[in-house]
C-alpha cells in the first residue's frame, strides 16, 4: 500500500465498504474460508490455534496464505497441508488474495507497523479479520483502522488472546462483584532473561534475498532505508517499526488492565528504562517501566519488564477489602484472593475481619478443585473459538475493535513518554495525546 493520509484512505475506500463489506457474511452453517497475511512465527501459532479450534468447530478451511517473502509463504503452505490435509493457495500480495470472492476471513500476522493498514484493507475487502496486536503503533493508524472497522459490518478479533481466557474473566467478575472493595492499584511485572527478539545467527536473516521479497512494500510508509534482513525479521527492536516491549508485552498488560477495570485508555502515562542488559543491535529498551492513572476509577496502574532477569513475575490487583495475586507472567491463569484482615488508623477501626481470615484462596472455575499451572501457551484455543463463533453469530468478539484502539493508544503513550522523556496525557474529547492535564479535561 502506498503512503496516503487517513482522510484519503477513508474517502477512497467508501465505495469498497458499500460494495464489498456486505457481499459475503458468514452464516451459522457456512464452511468458513480463512486466509493468512504474514506467514512468520506468529502465523504458525495462529495455525496451531485453528487446529485446536477444529476440535470444537471443524467447519472451516485454511484456504490461502500470503507473504511477501517466497520462502515464508511456501513453508506456511507446507505446514498448513500437514495440519489440515490440503495445501492452501499462495500469494505474494494481499490485494491478490483478497480479490478471491470465496474468501471469508483473514488472520494478520505481519510486522507491528503493518497491522492497522492491512486490517483496514481486509475489512474494506469485505472479509472478517483476526488482527495480531498491537493493532497500531501510531495514532493515525489506530484511528484509521478503528474508523474503517466501525464503518463496516465485519467481525474483527484482536490478537489479545488473554481476553478469552476464562480465568481472566473470573478475575473481572470478582472485581465487578465488589469483593475487593474499592480498587486502588494494579501492578504487573513480567520478565525474561535473554536478548529478546534478537537472534545473532538467525537462519532467516542469512537466507533472505531482496529479490525474493518486496522491501518497499514491507516498509509500508515508514522511512525509506536500504534493504536490511536484520530489520526485516527483528523489527521489534528497531524504533522506526516498533516500541519493542511496549508494542508486545505491554499491549497485553494494558489490555488486561482495561479489561479488569472496564476502563479504556489511561488518562496519563510516564515511562522510563533503557538498554541495560543487551548491548547488541537493538534500539528499543530491554528494561522498561511505566506508570499510568485512570482518573474516573481512581486507579494507579504500573507495568514493568526486564530482559536481564527473569525473577518475580506477578500481577497484583489491590482493593480496600482484598487483593488478587497471580504468581505468573503474561497471561498466567493462576490467581489467588487474599482478604484484607483490618483497616484502621490509630484507634479508628474501619473494619476487622477477625483472626484466621487472611488465608489465600485460589480463583477456580466452576467444577474445578485445583488451581491451574502458572503458565499457559500463547496459542490459546479459546480465542480462536470465540472468533469462529462470533463470525457465525455476528456478535462482537472478546477482542473487539474498541479494545484494539484502547491498547494501541496505551502503547503509543508509553512509547512516546519513554522516547520523549516526559509525562503525557490523553484528551478523551479530542482523542489526542497532549502535554498537560488541564488540556486533557478541557
Amino acid at each position: 500500500m502506498d503512503t496516503v493520509s487517513r482522510r484519503e484512505f477513508l474517502a477512497g475506500g467508501a465505495l469498497l465498504l458499500t460494495a464489498r463489506s456486505y457481499s459475503r457474511i458468514v452464516g451459522a452453517n457456512d464452511r468458513i474460508q480463512i486466509g493468512q497475511i504474514g506467514c512468520g512465527h506468529r502465523a504458525a501459532g495462529h495455525r496451531q490455534m485453528l487446529k485446536m479450534s477444529a476440535e470444537t468447530d471443524p467447519n472451516f478451511d485454511l484456504r490461502s496464505v500470503c507473504d511477501l517473502w517466497s520462502m515464508n509463504r511456501e513453508r506456511a503452505a507446507d505446514d498448513a497441508r500437514r495440519l489440515f490435509g490440503r495445501r492452501p493457495k499462495t500469494y505474494q500480495y494481499s490485494e491478490e488474495m483478497l480479490a478471491d470472492p470465496e474468501l471469508d476471513a483473514v488472520m494478520i500476522g505481519t510486522g507491528d507497523h503493518q497491522h492497522a493498514r492491512i486490517l483496514a484493507e481486509v475489512v474494506r475487502a469485505g472479509k472478517d479479520c483476526y488482527c495480531e496486536k498491537p493493532m497500531a503503533n501510531t495514532l493515525d493508524d489506530a484511528k484509521l483502522a478503528r474508523d474503517v472497522v466501525v464503518a463496516g459490518r465485519q467481525v474483527v478479533q484482536m490478537g489479545s488472546q488473554w481476553l478469552s481466557c476464562p480465568y481472566q474473566h473470573q478475575v473481572r467478575d470478582i472485581l465487578r462483584s465488589g469483593k475487593l472493595g474499592k480498587i486502588v492499584a494494579i501492578s504487573q511485572r513480567w520478565n525474561y532473561n535473554g536478548p529478546r527478539w534478537h537472534i545473532p545467527k538467525d537462519e532467516n536473516v542469512a537466507a533472505i534475498r531482496e529479490r525474493d521479497t518486496d522491501w518497499k512494500r514491507w516498509l509500508l510508509g515508514r522511512p525509506e532505508r536500504p534493504f536490511d534482513p536484520r530489520v526485516y525479521f527483528e523489527f521489534r527492536i528497531f524504533k522506526d517499526f516498533s516500541g519493542g516491549i511496549t508494542d508486545q508485552w505491554y499491549s497485553h498488560g494494558a489490555g488486561l488492565a482495561h479489561f479488569y477495570l472496564d476502563a479504556f485508555i489511561p488518562d496519563d502515562t510516564v515511562s522510563n528504562g533503557g538498554i541495560f542488559a543487551w548491548h547488541d543491535v537493538r534500539e528499543n529498551p530491554d528494561t522498561f517501566h511505566c506508570v499510568s492513572t485512570f482518573a474516573k476509577s481512581q486507579v494507579l496502574y504500573d507495568y514493568s519488564t526486564t530482559f536481564g532477569n527473569a525473577y518475580g513475575d506477578h500481577t497484583i490487583i489491590r482493593g480496600t477489602r482484598g487483593t488478587l495475586y497471580s504468581p505468573g507472567g503474561e497471561g498466567s491463569p493462576q490467581w489467588w484472593f487474599v482478604p484484607e484482615a483490618r483497616s484502621l488508623w490509630g484507634s479508628n477501626v474501619v473494619f476487622d475481619s477477625g483472626p484466621g481470615k487472611t488465608r489465600p484462596e485460589p480463583v477456580l472455575l466452576p467444577g474445578t478443585n485445583d488451581p491451574p499451572p502458572i503458565k499457559q501457551d500463547d496459542n490459546l484455543k479459546a480465542h480462536t473459538d470465540n472468533w469462529l463463533a462470533c463470525m457465525r453469530s455476528r456478535k462482537t468478539p472478546n477482542g473487539s475493535i474498541e479494545t484494539g484502539f484502547a491498547h494501541s493508544v496505551a502503547v503509543i503513550m508509553a512509547t512516546r513518554s519513554y522516547r520523549e522523556g516526559r509525562k503525557i496525557y490523553w484528551d478523551r474529547k479530542r482523542e489526542e495525546i497532549v502535554d498537560h492535564a488541564s488540556s486533557a479535561t478541557d
